[in-house]
């Protein structure tokens, strides 16, 4: 892992590693049980000013626009097709929960994943002028390959919607779209046509995060996992319930404190918030990487990344 400095983090992850597989230690742990579980948001890739999600859902948007005269009056969209995204969010989550539904919705599960490659080999981020999928934590690409050729099988657990993460993780990460768990929108099964089709709804029939990423990594993987990796609030519960486990387990928090590469927030931030998490890491030994002092690359290098 070259993109990790030598220090205490690094140390305390390559210990849990060998410990768990030297077939001659206490705390051997068989491959078939080496299960480990990544948030994606602000641990695998950046998450601010707002979710890439959020992004690609508001871009959906302005691309409709053209279809729907209704929304030049009606809020969120009247805002944002404006250009005034604060005022768009200003309605908090029953605003995003809107604008995602309304973008997400009506189409077949074929049709979406299409818009969001399509998306993701255009779209920019507003300030760092990268593509969003070049926005991805090289140091964690080297712990997902690392955890791999280590014999463990590496999951995706996400707040973000499921169908989106999976149409691009196997790409960016190298994760196949069946070790992705997360929240789910309701679909139901048409004939358009002579082609049968699964159609997303703009419902939502699980969400992923916080006490909901435990219990969705027992329904879709049922083996507790035995590494936990996470940067906010809503991975907490997923770490706890990880570090409980009756064997060797590692919990590791990505602390963002490195305005000068990326962005420095913690406890005050409306996106990406880590404050019960941090007591709790340090009430409990968990490992932090401090992205400030733990890296010395933060992002790919979009020449040698193709996502």
């Amino acid at each position: 892992m070259p993109s990790w400095n030598e220090g205490k983090t690094k140390h305390a992850i390559v210990d849990f590693v060998e410990r768990v597989t030297s077939h001659s230690g206490a705390d051997f742990v068989a491959p078939s049980q080496r299960i480990a579980v990544f948030d994606n948001d602000g641990c695998l890739w950046a998450e601010q000013p707002m979710y890439f999600q959020l992004a690609f859902a508001m871009d959906r948007i302005r691309a409709l626009a053209a279809q729907h005269p209704e929304w030049m009056t009606k809020e969120p969209f009247a805002s944002l097709l404006e250009g005034d995204v604060e005022a768009a969010l200003a309605g908090g989550q029953h605003a995003v929960a809107e604008i995602v539904a309304v973008s997400h919705s009506g189409m077949t599960t074929d049709e979406f994943q299409r818009s969001v490659r399509e998306w993701a080999r255009i779209a920019r981020h507003p300030t760092l002028k990268r593509r969003y999928v070049e926005l991805v934590y090289q140091p964690m690409l080297e712990l997902l390959r690392y955890l791999r050729a280590s014999g463990f099988k590496t999951f995706i657990v996400t707040g973000g919607g499921v169908e989106f993460v999976r149409t691009l993780a196997e790409d960016i990460y190298g994760i196949p779209p069946e070790q992705v768990v997360g929240s789910v929108g309701k679909q139901q099964f048409e004939i358009r046509g002579s082609q049968p089709v699964l159609v997303k709804l703009p419902a939502v029939d699980f969400v992923d995060d916080k006490a909901g990423k435990p219990i969705g990594i027992q329904r879709f993987i049922g083996r507790r996992p035995i590494a936990a990796f996470g940067n906010s609030d809503g991975d907490l519960e997923m770490l706890k319930w990880t570090a409980a486990g009756p064997g060797a387990a590692l919990a590791l928090l990505v602390h963002h404190n490195d305005a000068q590469r990326e962005w420095a927030y913690d406890r005050q931030s409306q996106v990406g918030r880590l404050d019960k998490a941090l007591d709790e890491a340090r009430a409990n030994g968990w490992a932090v990487a401090r992205m400030k002092e733990d890296w010395n690359t933060v992002f790919v290098d979009p020449k040698r990344h193709v996502g």
